[in-house]
């Protein structure tokens, strides 16, 4: 088969981590060799920040390219109706520009009036519940998201007993307390954090065994921070400081944030940039009402000098929140 000359997008995303748990930013907790190999190959943004710490409002953002402020979705489990004919997802535009799209996982967008599942494609799986690369190498292109979610903030309750790494080892963030409890938490969530990177790992490798890696960008991201006390569904940086991975094959090395591959990447991102950016490498038509900036590419936007971000009702409590950050304050 001939392949038109735009990519495949692979996009990764983990559940409830901030960038203290992946190994390539520096924390002595992080064992993530996977994601850390995919930094080496690709290139490390050190400034990407959540416009919500929690996943439902962050996914409404995702879909549409919109804040969901803008929309009404930032209260968590309202799945408030937006005006679809005003508001398309971003799948609809990838697939009128000819993209087989799908989703494994990553719905829950908090919006009503519409059925997550929609707008995408059927998603073909393996017997061990991995995407069937294979079979999409025959729709190319192909934009396929994989949420993996070993490290969703309910790995880190019930039994801290037994772990694989050892709670005397962690480094304790300053504000939470140096007990035998609090480190076996540590030590859990550690593990948890190690399952997701193995998962993406299998994604990655059979990726490259069907013959797609130099055909196919590969993002990762983390939908928000966590998973810890004071970090999911607060706007500390504990709760919106993502990673944020980018690898390029060298087919489309115009692509290139920076000189090589390895190189970090200090552009500040926001979130709702990202569905604006993945339609313009897929050379996809921009609907009017998205917010973000394109960062990638030949018709990227001006740099942003902040990033915003808030936060509404979660759980049971209301607290009109909201925040801003630039590349050395919050």
């Amino acid at each position: 088969f001939l392949l038109a000359d735009v990519p495949n997008i692979v996009w990764i995303t983990s559940e409830d981590n901030n960038v203290q748990w992946v190994g390539c930013y520096g924390h002595p907790n992080a064992e993530t060799p996977r994601l850390d190999q995919l930094a080496k190959e690709g290139f490390r943004y050190t400034h990407c920040f959540a416009t919500t710490p929690v996943c439902g409002p962050q996914r409404s953002t995702w879909i549409t390219g919109v804040h969901a402020v803008s929309m009404g979705t930032q209260p968590m489990r309202s799945r408030y109706r937006i005006p679809h004919a005003k508001i398309p997802y971003s799948a609809d535009s990838l697939r009128r520009a000819g993209y087989y799209c799908i989703n494994h996982n990553k719905t829950d967008y908090n919006i009503g009036g519409r059925a997550d599942h929609e707008c995408w494609d059927t998603t073909p799986l393996d017997d061990h519940g991995v995407i069937d690369y294979r079979t999409l190498a025959n729709r190319q292109p192909f934009f396929a998201i994989v949420n993996v979610t070993d490290s969703h903030e309910s790995s880190a309750h019930g039994n801290v007993e037994g772990t694989t790494h050892k709670p005397e080892n962690v480094k304790l963030a300053p504000y939470h307390p140096d007990l035998p409890v609090i480190r076996k938490n540590y030590a859990k969530y550690q593990d948890a954090v190690r399952r997701m990177d193995t998962q993406i790992g299998k994604n990655l490798d059979a990726l490259c065994a069907a013959g797609l890696r130099e055909n196919t960008i590969v993002i990762y991201n983390s939908d928000h921070g966590g998973v810890l006390p004071r970090s999911k569904r607060f706007l500390l940086d504990s709760g919106i400081h993502c990673p944020l991975i980018i690898r390029i094959p060298r087919r489309f090395e115009r692509l290139y944030p920076a000189e090589r591959p390895g190189d970090s990447v200090e552009r500040i991102v926001s979130f709702v940039d990202l569905p604006k950016t993945w339609l313009a490498l897929a050379d996809a038509e921009i609907p009017d009402v998205m917010q973000g900036r394109i960062f990638l590419g030949p018709r990227q936007d001006p740099p942003r000098e902040f990033a915003v971000a808030y936060r509404g009702r979660m759980d049971e409590r209301y607290d009109a929140a909201r925040a801003i950050r630039d590349k050395r304050y919050l």
